[in-house]
């Protein structure tokens, strides 16, 4: 093994179905190089929360091991992705006085997005992201950068994204007992939109719609910052789940149905083609259509739910957003874009990795989005080119100090974007 050095970022997806391992190395000229990869099967978590944790455990540390062979490197810590039904994300306002006859500091910012983040939560519960929106000064709104204006009042509206300590600490024993300290973590909506958000998609006003095992995370990018994010309780497993319950077969049975043979629109299957899934007891026969319409009613189900989560909090997604981007393992299923097209009533389009070098096509799937976005996010922080002992930490709990977390956030989120 090569010697880690501090040019070397890491993501661990730690997923319902799968565990990603994705090793990345900025180059001399900042490009980002994937190095290494590694990708195992899961089987010890349910909708995002780790529920056995040997299991877990085993996977990420093979998961690992396989990236490191690949890479020739030494993993010593990884940024995080978090999932599943337990995070909470609400948008809270924060005011601060400035004196009068002195310009707005960089103090006079982090105490206006402290404001906004004394906000009272439940006592199981970490904060995770504070991510400002926009500034407004005496009034005056669309200000990305306040630092230098004048004036005596300062306003800002974050996103703050929580999760209960239980599966959070979870997750983080998993990575640790696999000899990987957690460099932060980061929710999936935000890695994943990271990853393959190009630049006048994060300006504009998108929905991102991320379709793993269990969940399926969605975020909504306005003018270049993470505004709005959820977590929906449905993903892929649950379509395999419909395949096996209705054909009567096991659900490994069904998966493999699934990825070879399954559409979301039933007009794209070949009414020709048979295939045949095996039962313990007998062999069955279907055609390709009648398997897409047993998958097309949970396609519809999930951008429903999705449709609904959004619409509840921001207002109508044909009049809020001017396309939607989907990715995760279950977007590769076809016609998947054609269905969301449907329910939306928008441009849509299917999101992989991008503006990556080194293995571009061992990444290039959806299913890589998430890991491939905790790399860039822990690019952006600095964290690739600080040492070890210096570099930031993103997850932000009720005792840590906020000032200079604060600050990486901001530079995070106006250089980036």
């Amino acid at each position: 093994m090569g010697v880690t050095d501090e040019r070397i970022v890491v993501g661990l997806d730690i997923g319902t179905t799968k565990i990603c391992t994705v090793i990345g190395e900025v180059a001399s000229d900042g490009v980002l190089d994937i190095i290494g990869e590694g990708t195992v099967p899961s089987d010890g978590l349910r909708k995002g929360v780790v529920v056995n944790l040997e299991r877990t455990i085993a996977s990420v540390r093979q998961s690992v091991a396989a990236a490191e062979r690949v890479a020739g490197v030494e993993v010593k810590d990884a940024w995080i992705g978090v999932a599943g039904t337990h995070l909470r994300a609400f948008t809270s306002h924060g005011m601060a006085a400035i004196r009068r006859g002195q310009q707005i500091s960089e103090a006079d910012v982090e105490r206006t997005i402290e404001n906004a983040r004394a906000v009272p939560l439940e006592a199981n519960m970490d904060v995770i992201h504070v991510i400002p929106q926009e500034y407004v000064v005496d009034g005056q709104d669309g200000i990305k950068d306040p630092v230098g204006m004048s004036g005596v009042r300062l306003e800002v509206d974050v996103h703050i994204i929580a999760g209960a300590q239980g599966p959070l600490q979870n997750l983080s024993r998993c990575a640790r007992d696999a000899h990987v300290e957690v460099s932060g973590m980061v929710v999936q909506a935000l890695a994943s939109g990271l990853a393959v958000l190009d630049r006048n998609e994060r300006e504009l006003t998108t929905v991102l719609i991320d379709i793993g095992g269990g969940t399926t995370d969605v975020g909504v990018f306005r003018r270049g910052t993470l505004t709005d994010s959820a977590v929906i309780p449905l993903g892929g497993d649950h379509i395999t789940q419909d395949i096996s319950q209705l054909l009567r077969i096991p659900p490994d049975e069904a998966e493999r149905v699934k990825k070879k043979y399954g559409v979301a629109v039933p007009e794209l299957a070949d009414r020709e083609v048979a295939l045949e899934v095996s039962h313990p007891n007998y062999t069955a026969s279907l055609s390709t259509f009648e398997l897409a319409q047993v998958i097309r009613p949970r396609v519809v189900e999930i951008l429903d739910f999705v449709k609904r989560s959004v619409e509840q909090r921001l207002g109508a997604m044909e009049l809020l957003a001017g396309n939607v981007v989907i990715t995760g393992g279950a977007s590769l299923m076809p016609g998947i874009e054609q269905v969301a097209t449907e329910r939306f009533r928008l441009p849509v389009r299917i999101g992989k990795p991008v503006e990556v070098s080194g293995l571009v096509d061992v990444v290039a799937s959806p299913a890589h989005a998430t890991a491939v976005g905790l790399v860039r996010y822990g690019v952006l922080q600095g964290h690739a080119l600080a040492p070890s002992g210096n570099r930031p930490r993103l997850m932000q709990s009720a005792g840590q100090s906020v000032g200079g977390w604060f600050q990486n956030i901001r530079n995070f989120l106006k250089d980036f974007f």
